[in-house]
């Protein structure tokens, strides 16, 4: 219990380290070094880049160095990076900070999801990856909240500052990790099902579920670049500052419930709900006419992207053996990672051809194709537990 909660708090601290700056920087590029509104967003572009670089590589480092060592490395670079901040004279090293902070951000959290997985029965896996998203989920309703609170008082030295500390506790709370490796595997595993080099970087066993939470993630990333926008255009800005206050709540009540079920029902119990859901909470976010509507759609947002969220990143660390679980969770996040990459792109076309309404209207029909594509994918061959 001590290592499971020290874990989910060095995740809830590199989380929230993420997030404060996720909706922040753009400004902080734009007001010191005038920069264009996309040169902006590339300062939040290479932080991706940066951690799809390092999730790609997680697997290959934890199984020369292990899975402390690695989320020591990262959180170490994370650390240093956030402190950098504070030294950007331009563009060009800021461009620089962001896409190394993004590599350590991508270490530290692709190897405290394989970490977690040495600490859960087999039993309650579910539920335990379950409560263990909740950090994420606390940091996305912190992060952002104190993030814009701090960017109003017009200092952005006050935000580093903060920024600094989160990261600090995680790289403190690391070494306190105990029992942090996976058990060697009792045989020898098979060999790869696919050529050697890509195993080397990615799980291919995981691939499948990975590409379906991709997906959830790209459909979700027009929540992050564009609801504000979109409040603003129809003249319900006020109900959308509460949007993700809503949002995580919903995910802070459901997302336990949701690993139980899934430990004792199985995966399609959760997934299939999970998608109605979030569509239902797009349609109604496509069509808001007033705030109870805003709220409506991040409470059921919250209930259906949260369950998939958490049961995707489940399903990829049981698709994979227990030695691997590091390349698992790095192959989830990479796929999810280049989803919130290029969703704001296609949205924003999307958005310039037909305006927000359509857009989001859009969004909620592509997430009801894809159970299509997780039925073919996943859901068709998956038995429920004893079945």
């Amino acid at each position: 219990m001590k290592n499971f909660i020290l874990i989910y708090l060095t995740n809830f601290f590199i989380a929230t380290n993420f997030y404060l700056l996720m909706v922040t920087i753009s400004s902080f590029a734009m007001d010191y070094f005038a920069a264009s509104p996309s040169q902006g967003g590339l300062a939040c572009s290479l932080f991706v880049i940066g951690a799809l670089f390092a999730r790609l590589f997680s697997g290959q480092l934890v199984e020369r160095v292990g899975n402390k060592h690695t989320l020591v490395f990262g959180l170490g670079l994370n650390l240093v990076m956030s402190t950098l901040y504070f030294a950007v004279g331009g563009l060009g090293s800021l461009y620089a900070v962001r896409f190394l902070h993004g590599v350590g951000f991508g270490f530290s959290s692709t190897v405290a999801g394989a970490i977690v997985a040495n600490y859960l029965p087999q039993e309650r896996f579910g539920e335990g990856i379950a409560v263990f998203m909740l950090s994420i989920t606390l940091a996305t309703a912190l992060g952002p909240f104190l993030g814009m609170l701090l960017l109003n008082t017009g200092d952005h030295t006050l935000l580093f500052f903060c920024n600094v500390a989160f990261i600090s506790l995680g790289f403190a709370m690391s070494f306190l990790l105990t029992q942090t490796e996976s058990p060697p595997p009792e045989n020898p595993p098979p060999a790869p099902a696919g050529p050697m080099w890509i195993e080397a970087f990615i799980a291919t066993g995981a691939v499948p579920i990975s590409l379906f939470c991709g997906l959830a993630y790209m459909c979700y990333s027009s929540l992050m670049s564009f609801l504000l926008s979109y409040a603003r255009d129809i003249g319900l800005v006020r109900a959308a500052g509460f949007f993700f206050l809503l949002y995580s709540a919903a995910i802070l009540l459901s997302r336990p419930f949701a690993g139980r079920i899934m430990d004792k029902k199985g995966d399609n119990f959760v997934i299939y709900p999970g998608i109605a859901i979030y569509a239902v909470g797009m349609f109604i976010l496509s069509g808001a006419r007033h705030g109870a509507a805003i709220l409506l759609a991040g409470a059921l947002i919250g209930l259906g992207y949260g369950a998939l969220q958490s049961s995707g990143q489940t399903i990829a660390l049981k698709s994979v053996p227990p030695h691997r679980r590091a390349l698992g969770a790095g192959t989830c996040l990479m796929f999810c990672d280049l989803g919130t990459g290029i969703g704001p792109y296609i949205f924003g076309l999307f958005i310039s051809l037909a305006g927000y309404r359509p857009m989001y209207f859009g969004v909620a029909c592509f997430i009801l194709v894809t159970a299509l594509l997780y039925h073919g994918l996943h859901g068709r061959k998956h038995r429920r537990p004893g079945g």
